[in-house]
């Protein structure tokens, strides 16, 4: 013994020897590339100082580690050829480019690899026949079976010892023939396996306790001859010639106990070798081929008493592979951390629920439950592997609460509706947001924001009428309010730019991309969050109360004006709530909703119009009251604590000239109200509505903002200390190019109809309402001509072009007044061809352009403006043509004689008051225009 202990040892120093020469070389020899290379020699790989320790090993004598390390560095050598021979000169490793990083195979690549380096890597032929032999001895055992040749138990027993001789063969040769003793070993364990399982499974010859009891001496005997030869090949032939058995033998899989026990006591031998070596093909090997088969078993034999046991199995294998794998990673250490075996973390989560499912999902809430099981599972573990604080785990603890949450996310909906479920996932991504925040890493944020957008449009996708009995607590509303919850912590979070020194240099394209897009994450996210907080509070202002009976319709909590208005209401409020919160936490983009408020009003306005629905009805009155004043308030915030930009400037003139228009139509709509409360729909009251509220402001806006225009100081405090331009030019001339032309429409086409009162020519609303709004525009063409700083624009009301449209209006109005008047005290009817072919109403015409005309003349001569003095004989001359062409041929006796005359006297008047005034020096006309 004494002998032989020194020989072993000797063998060793022999080899440790060998190995440091080997690495001395290499660590010594500079790295360069000898590809293709003839004229470089071999070097000898083995030293001469230590050959005669080598010449003095012993034979049968090797232990089989040192085998296989000879066995790797003789590999070694031949792959890198000439590597530690001389180097070559210097141009010529110069020249000689560095080696390309090799591509790392995928796992289908790798998997071929392995088994063709298990088949034809050492003694191939002693495999394959292994394999072959196997297989026979299978079908050996079958066909005596069925032909009735032996006893069962003479078959079994040939077959069992047929494996212990194979077992007893190889481990005697272990160390003289290794390979062939580990395929012998391999090969006498399975069909060990082979016999007990068929004696207990099949055969009934062994009771399953003892079965159970030897098959777990076997997989300890496989375990102890695998770890005390540190070979993996053997272990991986042992667990697959065992997991192969029930395959082989058939059956239809009806004591399900047996079958899940065997698998079980595979595993935990499995999970035993785990502890102590890092053999990933074995711990592979035992996942496939467990859930393979539960999965085949599953789908050909399950029946419903079998639920327990399948149950018990499954968990217990799960188990057992997720601590497989953590093992696996805490005893492999890699470049960036511990190395992580993706397969058994991502493979029992993924097979172990779909099986669960399958045997659960049919139940009530049974797939959500199953979700939280796993997610359970993988937080825990993610938990406790987390409190060790071991640097070289983080990947897989971040690939464990990766898991976790997705099976989280993932029992959500299939425990809860979708409303319900977007909700909590958008609260589960301002989660996964924050901690990706926390730790300086894009995927978790990245994870986060694609939830809460899916959240978002899941919502969207069920929205529908809101039918709940109580207020605020019904999934439409609580669900809209908290995704938008998670939107403003996700938009809080981001609110300060995002440091893109948290991405590496050397991350995906897809990690620079999300990099460069995460600095405009907080904006959109905000507003995302108010829109989907604004669609909580429609829907909670849409409610309706359920049914009382099922053949009814449910019941509106609010009328369709009133919801339009809450809705609108809700807006407002929101947005001043938010403002506040920008003011107070210096949050910028909260305040936004608030800067674009006049917008909500408009929409409500619309909406409401739309319904049939006045501002003054009850209870929409106090609505708008409320909102007019929310609005007014934030427009005044915005004004005092707004920053200063060129967009907020113009987004805050655009409010406060939208503000302007908008009254109008709500003047207008105020002012229908009493056409309707008084049924005047059909009369000149309803026709001067909307021209009357136009008048009104812009005479409001000139007598308001016209002395902050002219620098008055009284009249410079807010708004009009920085919009008084906007409100007496910028909303003012839309509203002035609105009266005009109104005014011309309703002078020419409105009959007058003052019912209940009595027509009183130039005294009814059309005429009235005309004459207002010419004065209301000559009074602000004089306001903002009489400015400190007049408009850029304006330079048109200065010039003398504008009295053009003015004239037209005047004489519109003349002719229609004339109309209305023939109409009503005349009795000619209101349409054109009555009008037109009336001999009167041709009479009063060609009378009142003389008129007109004469009117023009004598104030031209007066103020010696020739160019008005023309304009009136332009139209005196029209006269004479309108009385020569169409009344002396049109008209009857009387009225033609009435017209001749009366325009015949009138011309002399003028020839006699007002001949044309002579010709003036320029200076003159200007004068002249300017009086």
């Amino acid at each position: 013994m004494r002998i032989e202990i020194v020989r072993e040892t000797a063998v060793l120093s022999a080899e440790v020897a060998l190995l440091r020469a080997h690495v001395n070389e290499l660590m010594d020899a500079p790295r360069y590339r000898t590809d293709g290379v003839a004229d470089v020699p071999e070097v000898r790989t083995t030293p001469r100082s230590i050959e005669p320790l080598v010449a003095e090993r012993p034979t049968g004598m090797v232990a089989p580690e040192v085998v296989s390390q000879r066995e790797a560095l003789t590999d070694f050598d031949t792959a890198a050829g000439s590597r530690w021979g001389s180097p070559p000169s210097g141009d010529r490793a110069a020249s000689v480019p560095a080696p390309a990083e090799p591509r790392e195979p995928g796992w289908l690549a790798s998997g071929v690899a392995a088994a063709r380096g298990w088949l034809f890597g050492g003694n191939t032929i002693v495999r394959l026949g292994l394999v072959i032999l196997f297989v026979g001895l299978s079908f050996l055992a079958s066909y005596a079976a069925a032909a009735g040749l032996f006893p069962i138990e003479f078959r079994l027993a040939v077959v069992g010892l047929f494996g212990i001789a194979l077992l007893g063969i190889g481990f005697r040769t272990r160390t003289k023939r290794p390979d062939f003793a580990l395929a012998l070993q391999g090969g006498g364990v399975a069909i060990i396996y082979l016999t007990l399982f068929g004696a207990a499974r099949f055969y009934d010859l062994v009771p399953l306790s003892a079965a159970f009891v030897l098959m777990i001496a076997v997989c300890a005997l496989g375990c102890a001859l695998a770890l005390l030869q540190r070979s993996q090949a053997l272990a991986v032939t042992a667990f697959a010639g065992g997991f192969a058995v029930p395959l082989l033998l058939g059956g239809e899989g009806g004591n399900a106990l047996g079958l899940f026990g065997y698998g079980t006591i595979l595993n935990l031998a499995i999970l035993f070798i785990a502890r102590a070596r890092t053999w990933r093909v074995l711990n592979l090997v035992g996942f496939f081929a467990t859930f393979g088969i539960a999965s085949l078993w599953g789908a050909t034999a399950y029946r419903p008493e079998h639920f327990v046991i399948a149950q018990i199995f499954l968990i217990v294998s799960v188990l057992i592979y997720v601590v497989t794998a953590v093992l696996y990673t805490r005893a492999t250490p890699g470049k960036f951390g511990n190395a992580v075996d993706t397969t058994l973390l991502f493979g029992p989560a993924l097979a172990g629920f779909g099986l669960e499912v399958a045997l659960i999902g049919d139940r009530p809430f049974g797939s959500a439950f199953a979700a939280l099981g796993f997610a359970a599972l993988y937080l825990g573990v993610s938990l406790v592997a987390r409190r060790r604080q071991q640097e070289g785990l983080r990947v897989m603890n971040e690939a464990m609460l990766a898991i976790g949450i997705g099976f989280v996310t993932m029992a959500i909906p299939l425990a809860l509706g979708a409303r319900w479920t977007s909700a909590a996932w958008a609260l589960e991504g301002a989660g996964a947001f924050w901690v990706g925040m926390r730790q300086a890493r894009w995927m978790p944020r990245l994870f986060g924001l694609a939830l809460q957008v899916v959240a978002t449009l899941l919502y969207l996708g069920t929205l529908d009428d809101n039918i709940a009995a109580l207020p605020f607590a019904n999934p439409a509303f609580v669900g809209a309010i908290l995704v938008a919850l998670g939107w403003f912590a996700t938009a809080w979070f981001a609110r300060k730019t995002i440091a893109r020194e948290t991405i590496a240099p050397g991350e995906t394209r897809l990690a620079r991309a999300y990099a460069r897009g995460e600095g405009v994450i907080a904006t959109p996210a905000f507003l995302t969050g108010f829109a989907a907080w604004w669609i909580g509070w429609m829907m909670e202002a849409t409610r309706l109360y359920p049914a009382v009976e099922r053949s009814l319709a449910p019941v509106p909590v609010f009328s369709t004006n009133v919801q339009i208005l809450l809705a609108m209401l809700a807006y407002l409020v929101s947005a001043a709530a938010f403002q506040t919160i920008a003011r107070r936490r210096d949050w910028p983009v909260a305040a936004w909703p608030a800067r674009v408020s006049v917008g909500a009003l408009w929409i409500g306005f619309v909406a409401q119009a739309d319904r049939g629905g006045t501002v003054l009805s009850s209870p929409g009155c106090f609505l708008w009251i409320a909102a007019l004043a929310v609005h007014g308030w934030m427009l005044f915030r915005s004004d005092r604590d707004g920053v200063e930009t060129p967009g907020t400037r113009a987004v805050a003139s655009a409010s406060h000239v939208a503000g302007v228009w908008l009254a109008v139509v709500l003047l207008a709509d105020m002012l229908w109200y009493g056409i309707d409360r008084a049924a005047l729909w059909s009369t000149a009251w309803n026709e001067v509505t909307f021209l009357a509220g136009a008048v009104a402001v812009l005479a409001g806006l000139t007598l308001w903002a016209g002395p902050a225009l002219r620098g008055d100081r009284a009249a410079t405090r807010w708004p009009l200390d920085r919009h008084a331009l906007h409100y007496a030019w910028t909303a003012a001339v839309p509203i002035a190019l609105g009266i005009f032309g109104g005014a011309v429409a309703i002078a020419l086409f409105s009959s007058g109809d003052t019912a209940p009162l009595p027509f009183v020519p130039l005294l009814n609303p059309v005429d009235v309402m005309v004459a207002l709004a010419a004065g209301v525009l000559l009074l602000w063409r004089r306001t903002v001509l009489a400015a400190d700083a007049v408009p850029a624009g304006a330079a048109l009301l200065a010039s003398k072009r504008i009295w053009l449209p003015i004239a037209v209006l005047g004489f519109v109005a003349a002719n229609g007044a004339w109309l209305r008047t023939a109409h009503h005290l005349a009795g000619v009817a209101w349409e054109a061809d009555t009008l037109l072919g009336n001999a009167l109403v041709e009479t009063g015409i060609a009378i009142l352009w003389t008129v007109i005309a004469l009117t023009l003349m004598v104030v031209a001569h007066r103020r010696a403006t020739r160019s008005l003095w023309l304009a009136g004989a332009s139209l005196l001359g029209a006269t004479v043509v309108k009385l020569l062409v169409v009344d002396l041929y049109a008209t009857g006796g009387g009225a033609r004689i009435i017209a001749f005359i009366a325009v015949g006297m009138l011309m002399l008047l003028v020839g006699y008051l007002a001949p044309l005034p002579p010709k003036v020096s320029s200076d003159d006309t200007k004068r002249g225009a300017v009086a």
